[in-house]
């Protein structure tokens, strides 16, 4: 019987996929625990809806973040510390400061909690 998955099923597939599995097994477990529906023709047509709809939502997501990474990266971030008499830095450049500096500098506003460093700052 082939069906529709409205949710992820453990070693079944994902959301929004057309799996065949047996009878039973979508009547008595996937139909019932609403983990999947039927693949009949109206349930085809939400499908499609729905990844119509999930495409759309991830192009407009994917021009905010072309569009900010267009600002970012436009001029090099300027941010303040503490050096010692030999050009090192005292303690660290955090997630606050960088946040603080991006909106002070770049006009826009990121959530400190929203990124991570993934490599090494360096003068």
């Amino acid at each position: 019987m082939e069906v529709i998955l409205i949710q992820d099923v453990d070693n079944l597939g994902g959301i929004n996929e057309v799996v065949n599995v047996k009878n039973g097994y979508a009547r008595n477990f996937l139909l019932p625990s609403k983990l999947a529906v039927e693949n009949n023709a109206s349930n085809k047509k939400q499908l499609e809806e729905r990844l119509k709809q999930a495409k759309k939502k991830e192009a407009a997501m994917l021009a905010v973040i072309n569009d900010v990474v267009s600002k970012l990266s436009a001029s090099p971030l300027k941010i303040g510390a503490k050096t010692g008499t030999s050009g090192k830095i005292f303690g660290s450049v955090t997630n606050l400061q960088i946040s603080r500096a991006i909106r002070e500098q770049k006009g826009y506003e990121i959530d400190r909690k929203k990124f991570r460093l993934l490599k090494k700052l360096k003068n």
